[in-house]
């Protein structure tokens, strides 16, 4: 995966919201992808800091959290690897199930899933990539706004 944004992140989820507007902001904005960087790749990303930060790294200060964002033949891939023992993504239940529906696992890989175009875990389970492919196949800027 080519890296033309590298993050690392304490744990604490003050500092996600921060992120992920710089993130956006470095991320290519037109009017054919601006509607689906704002929302899936904005909302998939923040639920994928919090996740690292809440369950992989269990509130844990001294572990950190590593995002990389890459442009690659018009997709916006972002990975986040936590300092976590990782998980099985499979034995996470579906949280649209009436059995699921009033606990409250599950519902940010639930929405990982449905807004981006690709999502893929390590074999370790403590690194998500969120892949979203785009209309116009722009570029990252260094945190100038196309």
């Amino acid at each position: 995966m080519g890296k033309d944004l590298i993050l690392e992140l304490p744990t604490d989820v003050s500092t996600i919201q921060h992120a992920v507007e710089y993130v956006m902001r470095c991320c290519p904005t037109c009017p054919e992808d601006g509607r689906r960087l704002n929302l899936n790749f904005r909302v998939g990303l923040t639920e994928a800091l919090s996740n690292a930060m809440l369950y992989g790294n269990a509130h844990d200060p001294s572990k950190r959290v590593l995002v990389e964002v890459a442009l690659e033949q018009g997709t916006v891939r972002a990975r986040v690897t936590d300092q976590g023992t990782g998980f099985d993504p499979t034995s996470v239940p579906d949280p649209t199930t009436s059995e699921n529906i009033a606990k409250p696992h599950g519902r940010g890989l639930f929405l990982m899933r449905k807004l981006l175009d690709e999502v893929s875990y390590n074999d370790q389970g403590n690194q998500v990539t969120l892949v979203l492919r785009l209309q116009s196949g722009g570029a990252l800027h260094g945190g100038v706004q196309a």
